[in-house]
Parts: C-alpha cells; structure tokens; sequence
C-alpha cells in the first residue's frame, strides 16, 4: 500500500490558477487525479504513468495539465482557467500494476485524503 500525500487545495476567483501536489511514499505504476464535488460521483481528470502516457479527460483538456517529478514520487495538478464548475475535493490516485491506467476509480489502488479546491464567481 501507498500512501499519497495531496496539497496546494485552496479558494481561488474564477479564471485563476492553482497548482496540486501529491507526494507518494512507494512504487507506483500510474498516478492520477479525481475530483468530487457535493452530490456528485467522484471523476477522472487526468492519469500519467511510467511510461509519460498521459491522458486527460475532456472536461479539463486544455486547461488542466498532470506531471511528475523525475522520481516518479511527486504528481502535479496545474489547473488554469477555474471556474466554478470545477469546485470539489481533489484526489490522488495510484496503482502499482502495470495493466492499470488509473483512470477507472474502482480499479484504484491507493487513494490520497484530498484536497479542497474552491472557486467563486
């Protein structure tokens, strides 16, 4: 089991800009992140493995972008252009198998606390 670490939730007007960490203890295969907002089933944004595969969901294409550190052990959220739609907890998610892709959340492996991330009008 890994655990994962989230920071750099917080409020933001709508059209700014926040940066997501995620801080990993052991070996993953694939990273990603999810959102849930009030009410509403947890969503994929965006996943990156050890090969640098990245994918992203449509919802945040564009303006969200997903990284690691060189060490694989450090994933990043650099979210741009907010808006209020986008206001949830933010989670990371890992997996250590190489069949998974971390954008299906019933296959997650590991999930962190989450971070709140807040944009208002």
């Amino acid at each position: 089991q890994v655990r994962l670490v989230e920071s750099g939730g917080g409020s933001v007007q709508a059209g700014g800009s926040l940066r997501l960490s995620c801080a990993a203890d052991g070996y993953t295969y694939c990273m990603g992140w999810f959102r849930q907002a009030p009410g509403k089933e947890r969503e994929w944004l965006a996943s990156i493995n050890r090969r640098s595969t990245i994918t992203y969901a449509d919802a945040v294409n564009g303006r969200f972008t997903i990284s690691q550190d060189n060490a694989k052990t450090t994933l990043y959220l650099q979210m741009n252009s907010l808006n209020v739609e986008d206001t949830a907890m933010y989670y990371c998610a890992s997996s250590p198998y190489v069949t998974n892709s971390c954008h299906i959340k019933e296959l997650i492996d590991d999930w962190g606390q989450g971070t709140q991330v807040t944009v208002s009008s």
